[in-house]
């Protein structure tokens, strides 16, 4: 009897330990077969007194019922593996790979337009957009540009009806914007002071195409409309500007400059390390002359009359291809 019970105990530790059919085919013969201890004991009954032999005979029974028992359970669990690594070897993926759009990012002019705008933001001003197709009398009678004047020519100037000769009719021209100034006086005409705006935007010119010059190109405009403002208010609103976008090291420079609509006029400049001094735009005090809005006009009547400094700020068309292009280091505008 215990050697029976010792049987069972190795044999479930043993049969729980075969790592494949083969192993366990091979306990199987060595537990259940001929030459296995249950068959010597069954052999040997013959000789054993004949009350000893129906407990043997139970035990015996007992004991080969419980290794037939753990050899089925582990066989059944080995043939389930050997069944999932036949399949797992069989597989075959049929389904596509997933697509997936790459989400690309802004153009570099978007990107500088961005940046330059970040900056005025952080000064107080305010983003606003105008029409590209607009009339001239926002494009150039606003801004004191007489009727004569050659900017105003088909050879510079893209109007949109095709009936205009060598200059426009002031009374009835529609254009496509030769800069984003008009965008001031239409702000001025919906906005009382204070205003501190910027506008970006395309721009269009009869520009032949060359290394640094497109008939399309883009231009931020800043206006500024606010009590005791001076030209070093100007001047130091361009130079901080300038050094937040090329760097605080930048050195900056104005220049003398005559634009109709403003007066004193500068260009603002800044020197490159490998370029040298670049222009990138005009700005200045706006003229009593420029065409604003009545409302503006009366407005600054009353506040000059009461003793208060008031002027109006033109931040001017800050190039953007040219800050793109510098802060990428883009030499040729055709790249």
């Amino acid at each position: 009897m215990d050697q029976l019970d010792a049987l069972v105990s190795t044999a479930r530790t043993r049969i729980a330990d075969a790592a494949d059919l083969t192993a366990l085919d091979a306990l199987d013969s060595e537990l259940l077969g001929k030459r296995s201890l249950i068959s010597e004991l069954q052999r040997g009954m013959a000789s054993l007194p004949a009350d000893q032999k129906p407990a043997m005979g139970r035990a015996l029974q007992a004991a080969r019922g419980a290794v037939v028992d753990l050899i089925a359970s582990r066989r059944t669990d080995l043939e389930r593996l050997a069944a999932d690594a036949l399949l797992a070897g069989d597989r075959l993926d049929v389904t596509l790979e997933e697509y997936t759009i790459p989400s690309g990012v802004s153009h570099l002019i978007q990107q500088t337009i961005d940046e330059v705008c970040e900056i005025f933001i952080g000064l107080g001003y305010v983003v606003a957009e105008g029409p590209e197709a607009e009339l001239g009398w926002y494009n150039f009678d606003a801004l004191n540009t007489p009727p004569t004047h050659p900017a105003r020519a088909e050879s510079d100037t893209m109007y949109l009806d095709g009936s205009r000769l060598d200059f426009g009719d002031p009374a009835d021209e529609m254009l496509l914007r030769t800069q984003t100034s008009p965008m001031q006086a239409r702000w001025m005409e919906r906005h009382q002071p204070p205003v501190h705006v910027v506008v970006p935007g395309k721009v269009y010119r009869t520009d032949t195409i060359d290394a640094s010059h497109l008939p399309v190109f883009h231009q931020i405009e800043g206006l500024a409309v606010d009590d005791n403002i001076t030209f070093s208010d100007l001047k130091g609103t361009l130079a901080h500007f300038a050094r937040e976008f090329f760097g605080p090291r930048t050195t900056v420079r104005f220049r003398p400059h005559f634009f109709p609509f403003t007066e004193p006029s500068v260009e603002l400049h800044v020197k490159h390390p490998d370029l040298g001094w670049m222009e990138l735009g005009g700005a200045g005090i706006f003229r009593p002359e420029v065409t604003l809005p009545l409302g503006v006009l009366a407005a600054f009547v009353v506040m000059r009359a009461q003793g208060v400094n008031a002027d109006i700020m033109s931040l001017g068309g800050i190039a953007i291809a040219i800050g793109a292009m510098v802060d990428a280091a883009i030499v040729m505008i055709e790249n």
